[in-house]
């Protein structure tokens, strides 16, 4: 089991945690390769939503793509999501978020792995700018060589800055995030 986040390759996590310098000279496996690909797809994506391509954004999810966002609304589907995606930025034009993983977990005998993080969005609203943030849970796929996100949950944590974070937003999938 390989945990990127935390560095634990193999049986090697006490050694790393004793000498830093032995997790240099450990060599990169296929799970740690498949985990730097699945960071190098979210960093594709992040990138994707802070210039509103959601073109770009929607090739790094499977078709039956699952994302369940911080208002609970879930939204099934590329097509889907990526219609919620171009709602979102007609109403909030500045929005942006941005998924940083802590650790991801692949289990490469069935081409699966856990992606787990902490997640910030931010918008501006007539009464002020929101920032929003909490923690992620993203499923990934390897399709045909290529990782790509099956589902996300997005849970918030913490709202401040507009009166949006007073009360629970509605549910749908316009009250993304």
């Amino acid at each position: 089991m390989l945990f990127v986040g935390t560095s634990v390759v193999g049986g090697c996590s006490v050694l790393c945690a004793l000498c830093p310098v032995l997790c240099a000279l450990v060599p990169m496996t296929a799970m740690g390769q498949d985990a730097e690909l699945i960071r190098e797809v979210r960093a594709r994506s992040n990138a994707a939503i802070a210039a509103h391509d959601f073109e770009a954004l929607a090739r790094t999810w499977m078709v039956d793509v699952t994302v369940v966002t911080s208002t609970g609304a879930t939204t099934l589907g590329r097509q889907a999501n990526r219609d919620a995606f171009t709602a979102q930025v007609k109403a909030r034009p500045d929005v942006v978020y941005v998924r940083t993983p802590d650790t991801i977990e692949v289990m490469p005998s069935w081409d699966v792995a856990s992606e787990r993080g902490t997640w910030t969005g931010q918008w501006t609203q007539a009464d002020g700018v929101t920032r929003i943030g909490g923690t992620y849970q993203a499923q990934w796929r390897k399709v045909d060589g290529a990782w790509l996100l099956q589902a996300e949950l997005f849970v918030p944590t913490q709202c401040t800055g507009s009166s949006w974070c007073a009360r629970h937003p509605r549910l749908t999938t316009s009250s993304m995030p």
